[in-house]
């Protein structure tokens, strides 16, 4: 049972990255049988990379094509591992998020629900190579995990989920994050991607 003085899981995240995708799938299987309370947090990782992490764009050149490919192999053997479909990369990649994240960050304050759209979108984006970036492709999302997508649109269109949204990406950027999962554990201890679950999950296991 989950009580107050659990430690905190903060896992922000971005709907268009791969490797979150893993993570976002591996997290609760790595703290099995820990107390913790896991918080999302949705926020753009190319606001990062343009403040803290522009080598990202650079890794990303046709010259490097050769290191990419290993790469894109090794994230299909890890999507295998952990049981998810890694259609990747397809030809929206990459995409877009700043829609899918604010129809993420409209959801922040009901956790469950938000957990169940970003399990859909990430279904959507890798596994059936849709276009998390087109509004409609998102209502559809949303409705199909009992959402109401048309709503959830207006309400993520709006200022203040726009507000919202550059907070959390500035708060990230604050705290040290350079890129997506970054995952903290009772606000001071960072972590960054799927590889090092298995440091959160000793960090979760050693909390007071």
């Amino acid at each position: 049972m989950i009580g107050a003085a659990d430690p905190t899981v903060e896992f922000f995240f971005d709907l268009s990255s791969p490797w979150t995708r893993l993570a976002f799938a591996n997290i609760r299987p790595a703290l099995e049988g820990l107390a913790y309370t896991l918080v999302w947090r949705p926020f753009l990782v190319g606001g990062v990379f343009n403040a803290v992490n522009p080598a990202v764009y650079e890794s990303r050149k046709p010259e490097n094509a050769a290191k990419l490919a290993r790469s894109f192999g090794w994230l299909k053997e890890w999507a295998d591992l952990a049981g998810v479909a890694m259609n990747f990369p397809s030809e929206h990649h990459p995409v877009k998020s700043v829609n899918a994240m604010r129809f993420a960050c409209a959801l922040e304050d009901d956790q469950a629900a938000l957990e169940r759209f970003a399990s859909a979108a990430f279904d959507a984006y890798f596994g059936e190579m849709r276009n998390i970036d087109e509004p409609s492709v998102l209502i559809a999302v949303a409705n199909g995990c009992g959402l109401d997508g048309a709503a959830l649109a207006d309400v993520a269109s709006g200022q203040p989920v726009k507000d919202r949204l550059r907070a959390n990406t500035d708060e990230a950027i604050a705290r040290g994050a350079y890129g997506s999962p970054t995952i903290f554990v009772d606000g001071d201890h960072m972590y960054f991607g799927n590889d090092q679950l298995p440091l959160v999950r000793r960090r979760v296991a050693a909390q007071p």
